[in-house]
């Protein structure tokens, strides 16, 4: 009995949790790398800056600097 009633409420929070997400909109959008697509394109910019732009989301930093 006690699994069933395990089962029952797992169930229930899980359709709780997807009725609460189901109005989130999904992942931001990305913008392509360079300075021609930022809002305030910077003054200045080197192949290091372009570098690190296009290299953003990952973790390691770029060789060429």
């Amino acid at each position: 009995m006690g699994l069933m009633r395990m089962a029952v409420l797992g169930a229930a929070g899980y359709a709780f949790y997807k009725y609460t997400q189901k109005d989130k909109a999904g992942p931001a959008p990305v913008r392509d790398a360079g300075p021609a697509n930022m809002k305030s394109a910077p003054r200045s910019w080197s192949k290091t800056d372009e570098a690190l732009d296009e290299t953003f989301p990952a973790s390691d930093a770029v060789a060429t600097y």
